[in-house]
């Protein structure tokens, strides 16, 4: 029932905070223009990069004894505390330092410093949002989620009423931050009864920091696959590609939440099913893949047809070099979506340094391309770049699950055709009908259709419906 309920919390959270945060991106890009939003998104993206080591995989294991030894709150949250103060401070220098190598100017340096304080504010209001985690209480985290990003628009509106000056849209970040951190100790505090101050303990340090290294490794591979098109983008090639590319990968990585959501109901039963049932484990997993086509190919293919009309929508003509990049990452999206349960499985099944390794194959693979194919192909290029290191990170999952449990692939084979051919359909139409119909009404009668034709098809049943929304509510 707990998990039930703090899973209806943060998908309630996420929903409105991505919407808030969509409207907000598109706003902000009509007022200051591709290269001044490329200006705003590198500096966030950068320090970002730098983020995972202030974490340094310390949230995860923090969750994982505060809820094991709920005694022992107060002594792991002020080691960690206290591991992350220093940790703090040599991140900001070796901020400054590569800040200076790389040659940023004035601004661009004026720009990350506040984007700095964004990211010491975040990374101190997980550790404390870790402690209601591990007790199972999320409703204050969901606040905190939407009260975030409401404080971030509404000055983020005045400040652009006012001027259209990125340092204070930043700034207004740091504000909202801020007021989370504040918000989150606050009930940190009041909830798990811990009292915060520095300890130094050589012995528990160290034990912390070898629980911590796999996330780490996770987490470095994670945070530079994810943000590192967009710095290069900025060096390669220059602040306005980062502003046209950045609002479109923008958009395309909001959608994430959607299997984070499904991901975060299943996984208790599929750790459950690992220990007790492997033909429920198979079946779980395989039901998850088949529910998230059945997602994620309508939005992709989706907005694939429909491009053209929600850049220009939403952000103007001056984001027309946005479209075609959108396009590209939601195939990449399909991907990312179908990793989502493969990924839980092997952590599920203790094979979470094989993930990690999946995820370190793929960011280089990233990282690779991206060198070599920005400089070439620009925006086409990075948009490449990850399309095929989300393809190979499906591909290497799915092998080392399938040792797992023996997926029936003829099965799954079915079911990706079937949902590629009624999403292609869909897409024809949509692409057709958009010269006769308002896109926006296209929207809701090409999902219809997808549905209904995915339904005549079999590509989807009533059972399959049935047996996921049973598993959902097992967990």
């Amino acid at each position: 029932m707990a998990i039930a309920r703090n899973t209806s919390y943060m998908t309630f959270a996420f929903i409105v905070q991505k919407i808030l945060a969509f409207l907000y991106v598109a706003l902000i890009a009509r007022n200051i223009g591709p290269e001044m939003i490329g200006k705003y998104f590198f500096a966030l993206s950068f320090t970002t990069i730098f983020s995972i080591f202030i974490d340094a995989g310390l949230n995860p294991v923090l969750i994982r004894e505060t809820a094991k030894y709920k005694e022992k709150a107060n002594r792991y949250i002020n080691a960690v505390l206290t591991l992350k103060f220093f940790l703090s401070l040599a991140t900001l220098f070796l901020i400054w330092i590569i800040s200076n190598l790389l040659g940023f100017d004035f601004h661009t340096k004026s720009l990350v410093c506040i984007a700095s304080i964004v990211m010491l504010f975040d990374s101190f209001t997980l550790n404390f949002y870790a402690l209601l985690r591990s007790r199972q209480i999320l409703k204050y985290e969901s606040i905190g989620v939407i009260g975030y990003q409401i404080l971030t628009v509404s000055l983020g509106v005045i400040v652009l009423l006012m001027t259209k000056s990125v340092w204070m849209l930043i700034a207004c970040l740091a504000i909202a931050s801020m007021a989370n951190f504040i918000y989150s100790g606050y009930w940190a505090r009041k909830i798990a009864k811990v009292r915060i101050r520095s300890v130094f303990d050589k012995k528990f340090f160290k034990y912390l920091a070898a629980s911590a290294l796999p996330f780490l490794l996770a987490g470095i591979f994670n945070r530079v696959y994810t943000h590192i098109d967009t710095v290069l983008i900025s060096k390669l090639i220059g602040d306005i590609y980062t502003g046209w590319y950045s609002v479109a990968n923008r958009l395309t990585f909001s959608l994430q939440f959607i299997p984070a959501a499904f991901i975060a109901a299943i996984y208790p039963a599929m750790s459950s099913y690992f220990e007790h049932s492997k033909e429920k484990l198979k079946e779980i997993s395989e039901k998850s893949i088949i529910y998230l086509m059945l997602i994620v190919f309508p939005i992709s293919f989706g907005a694939i047809s429909l491009g053209n009309e929600i850049i220009l929508f939403f952000y103007g003509n001056e984001f027309e070099n946005s479209i075609l990049p959108l396009q590209l990452l939601m195939i990449a999206l399909i991907f990312v979506f179908l990793y989502y349960p493969i990924g839980s499985l092997l952590n599920a099944s203790n094979r979470q340094k094989i993930n990690t390794a999946n995820m370190g194959a793929a960011m280089v693979v990233n990282v690779a391309l991206n060198f070599i194919l920005i400089p070439k192909f620009y925006l086409i290029g990075a948009a490449a770049a990850s399309i095929a290191s989300s393809a190979l990170m499906l591909v290497f999952g799915l092998y080392q699950a399938n040792k797992i449990v023996k997926f029936d692939k003829k099965l799954l084979i079915t079911k990706f055709v079937q949902h590629i051919i009624s999403a292609s359909i869909m897409a024809a139409g949509v692409f057709l009908a958009q010269q006769f119909i308002n896109w926006i009404v296209l929207v809701p009668a090409a999902a219809v259709f997808y549905f209904c034709f995915l339904y005549l098809i079999g590509g989807i049943s009533k059972q399959d419906i049935i047996k996921i929304l049973n598993s959902i509510k097992r967990s």
